[in-house]
């Protein structure tokens, strides 16, 4: 995925407006209109995310008729998707080496436990 490609992805889901159409989108086609309704904005208010989220490539708009239905492309974010992957590999990665050294640090605080144990066992006995 180009930069400028994943810039405008990520910028265009940064709203959670956009992710809000793009979640509506992702139930089916919809007009300006129908995406307008559930928001308290003007259809140009609308139009102005669905052109951010359109030049991110999210967003398609086809004809019908009269009809323009807007419909989700989810391309972009199967590669931004693929993009953050590498990413949670690492944040895997890091997080095992926590746990293993946690691991270990309760081995050796039970292991001194034990110690102390047979310390106070043997000076009472």
């Amino acid at each position: 995925m180009g930069t400028e490609l994943l810039d405008a992805t990520f910028a265009a889901l940064a709203d959670p407006t956009r992710r809000a159409i793009l979640a509506r989108l992702a139930a089916g086609e919809a007009t300006v209109t129908e995406l307008a309704a559930p928001f308290a904005m003007s259809q140009p208010a609308i139009s102005k995310h669905l052109k951010v989220l359109e030049r991110a490539g999210l967003v398609s708009r086809g004809r019908d008729a009269q009809r323009r239905p807007c419909r989700l492309e989810a391309r972009p974010l199967r590669e931004a998707t693929a993009w953050l992957a590498d990413y949670r590999d690492y944040w895997a990665e890091s997080y095992q080496r926590l746990d293993a050294l946690l691991d270990e640090l309760q081995a050796v605080e039970q292991t001194d436990a034990e110690r102390q144990g047979a310390q106070v066992d043997g000076a009472s006995g």
